[in-house]
């Protein structure tokens, strides 16, 4: 509930995205060789013996997956995770450092040793037992009515599950104002399904999360765990049968329902609205924006019929489960075994100390942030990224011109949309002020604890205030980037900006292939499926004629028919329309970076390298960044729950569309990629 101001309004991230730059080898004397290769890509992954027209995933990355493994404390490894790894050792780094210094009470330096020490301190997390979350557990015990159960479940600071979940978030009709938004939650699975289906290996997760959940029980002192389990499992299931499908949550109009207080008590009128509101600050709010509205007043409902001895082991099970990183050994370890190894298939839980990292990251990244930038992002990056934002704006803006389905009217108003695109890089302008959040050695749980409240806190004290336009959503030490509709721009963090995304000393046809094409995915968040539903500033509204609509979805329909063939697990097809705006994105972010490319060769043939021809560089360049491996368990949970198609599909999923790509390789209609003229979709 902290975090889901963070991810509750029009943001699109890459999740497993992007990498450019503007040179090409041998321009310079002084020119420094690439991070990769003698230009910028590793020919050495690509397997010759795979037709590019066959598996263009495979022949650009076949040799590597052959010759690589999934580390055990991973679910997938690929160019994401090798740079995320980098940046976890580059921040150990910096931690390590402070850790040892220390620094004045208040100060960053005192909140980085003390948050980051106290986390790494197992044997005395195991010492404290469960001393530190017991008088939470205490304050579940004692509920006694419904109107009590809603008011824990809304507190700041308590870290358990609700079916209805209320946090601040932006206005996507008013972007100049925050408001209190309202969704459905409280699973303990990813999603509605693995409730619902009853083939594959879904009866096994059940069970599996069944004995998870008696467990976990058992570690708390619940009396009967076992029956109390079946219950839980029950009420998650009723639970569930009320969600919206995934694919229904992307419908950015459908998830706007701007309701009163008068409203929202009317949609169950036996539930009681105002304590919540009380409970979680926000009792001046009068209006709320209702994600699900059809799944509130049934929630409600059976909220109000479950009796208040089934939501007391429910809240028990749901706040050891959010806290087991900072209890005791045993109870971390149950939680990885059903949640890493189980559910994800992640053999081995990931040492402490990068944990740790994460942990930090997420409660006082931008402490960290300060001063990772001052070591590992150069300021000439900056501008050689806007620089390259700018050329791609010039590429948008001539195929919005050029295109056929788009009326005169909508040009201009998408024009004015593109103008307005803001992009930052590598680390905000203004830092957050940390200076009120109160850090304590040797006190992990508790600080965790205090993080949270922090958040929330500061989450409040927003309302009523103009939106903060300088924000970021991403600490700087983050691989991935996004488009942020509400404030309609596009954030690329330090981390992301190196090889094999960024490279300014790789080939510019690499670079246009790898970040251009990045650069091309956010800005075309702004014209996907969703991202189209708001204007230049960012106001959720129509500005596009009946007409408009109909081609584009009907050009749409075609990308999501397309992705829906893709069956990368047995009796498991992808959701076209689950994953069609990340698909946009990346159909119309690599059409614009080529189209980008062509221009910065001024009318000159591109030279060949190694009798690599410009355009062979170029898509070498896109798949190269998508390189990865994943084990099947995760795979399914990508299919099932996540917007981004997995990465083999971003890459053959994309270059099927482009007529360049055939030219480049010399793809036949015998080739198994091949799409005909006609079928291939161009959107942007």
């Amino acid at each position: 509930m902290i975090n889901m101001s963070r991810r509750a309004f029009g943001v699109s991230t890459l999740a497993l995205l992007a990498g450019c730059a503007t040179g090409s080898p041998g321009a310079s004397a002084t020119r420094q060789a690439p991070v990769i290769g003698p230009f910028g890509i590793d020919l050495t992954s690509r397997d010759l013996n795979v037709k590019p027209g066959d598996d263009f995933f495979r022949y650009t990355s076949g040799s590597w997956i052959a010759n690589n493994e999934i580390p055990a404390d991973r679910t997938r490894w690929g160019a994401f995770d090798e740079l995320r790894e980098k940046s976890e050792n580059e921040v150990r780094e910096i931690i390590d450092e402070v850790a040892l210094t220390g620094g004045a009470p208040g100060s960053n330096h005192q909140k980085i040793a003390d948050f980051y020490n106290s986390y790494l301190d197992q044997d005395a997390i195991d010492a404290a037992a469960l001393t530190p979350i017991q008088p939470e557990i205490d304050r579940i015990r004692a509920l006694r009515t419904h109107e009590q159960v809603v008011r824990l479940m809304a507190a700041p600071g308590i870290a358990v599950n609700a079916p209805i979940a209320m946090y601040v978030t932006l206005d996507e009709k008013n972007p100049d104002r925050y408001v209190v938004g309202m969704s459905h939650a409280g699973l303990g699975l990813p999603e509605r399904e693995y409730y619902r289906r009853d083939d594959g290996q879904f009866p096994q997760l059940r069970e599996a999360y069944l004995a998870y959940v008696e467990r976990m029980l058992a570690f708390a002192g619940e009396t009967g765990p076992a029956d109390k389990a079946r219950t839980i499992l029950r009420l998650e299931t009723q639970i569930a049968d009320l969600h919206w499908p995934v694919a229904d949550r992307r419908e950015r109009d459908r998830t706007y329902n701007l309701k009163t207080r008068a409203e929202v008590r009317a949609l169950a009128r036996n539930y009681p609205w105002d304590a919540s509101f009380e409970a979680a600050g926000y009792a001046d709010v009068s209006e709320v924006v209702i994600s699900e509205l059809s799944a509130m007043g049934p929630l409600a409902n059976l909220f109000m019929r479950t009796p208040v001895s089934t939501w007391r082991p429910y809240l028990v099970f749901h706040l050891m489960r959010s806290n087991a990183s900072v209890l005791p050994r045993e109870i971390d370890d149950a939680n990885f075994d059903f949640y890493g190894r189980t559910l994800s298939g992640q053999p081995q839980q990931r040492e402490r100390w990068k944990r740790a990292v994460q942990a930090i990251n997420g409660a006082i990244g931008e402490a960290i942030g300060q001063i990772y930038v001052q070591r590992h992002f150069p300021p000439d990056a900056k501008a050689q990224m806007l620089e390259l934002v700018e050329n791609m704006r010039h590429a948008y803006g001539q195929r919005i011109d050029q295109l056929s389905w788009m009326s005169a009217d909508a040009k201009v108003v998408a024009r004015e949309k593109l103008a307005t695109f803001r992009p930052k890089i590598g680390y905000p302008d203004r830092w957050k002020d940390y200076s009120t959040l109160e850090i304590r050695a040797g006190d992990a749980y508790g600080n965790i604890k205090r993080a949270q409240m922090w958040e929330h806190e500061f989450d409040v004290a927003r309302l009523g205030q103009p939106t903060d336009r300088d924000e970021w959503f991403m600490t700087p030490q983050t691989v991935n980037a996004y488009y942020n509709s509400v404030f309609n721009e596009i954030v690329f963090p330090a981390a992301i900006l190196q090889a094999p995304f960024f490279d300014p000393n790789a080939d510019a046809a690499v670079n246009y292939g790898a970040i251009g094409g990045v650069i091309g995915h956010e800005m075309g968040h702004g014209f996907d499926d969703q991202g189209a539903k708001s204007d230049a500033r960012g106001v959720l509204r129509d500005w596009w004629s009946e007409q408009d609509v109909e081609r584009f979805r009907a050009v749409t329909d075609r990308l999501a028919e397309q992705y829906s063939q893709f069956v990368p697990l047995e009796g498991l097809p992808l959701n076209g329309r689950l994953s069609l705006g990340e698909n946009i994105g990346d159909n119309g972010g690599l059409q614009v970076a080529y189209h980008a490319y062509q221009i910065s060769l001024g009318g000159q043939a591109a030279p060949e390298f190694e009798g690599i021809t410009g355009d062979q560089r170029f898509f070498l360049g896109w798949a190269q960044v998508w390189r990865s491996l994943i084990r099947d368990e995760a795979l399914r949970n990508q299919v099932l729950t996540g917007p981004h198609s997995p990465a083999e599909y971003r890459v053959n999923g994309v270059v099927r569309n482009m007529d360049a790509w055939y030219a480049a390789f010399d793809v036949q209609p015998s080739d198994a990629l091949y799409l005909t003229p006609e079928e291939r979709v161009t959107i942007w």
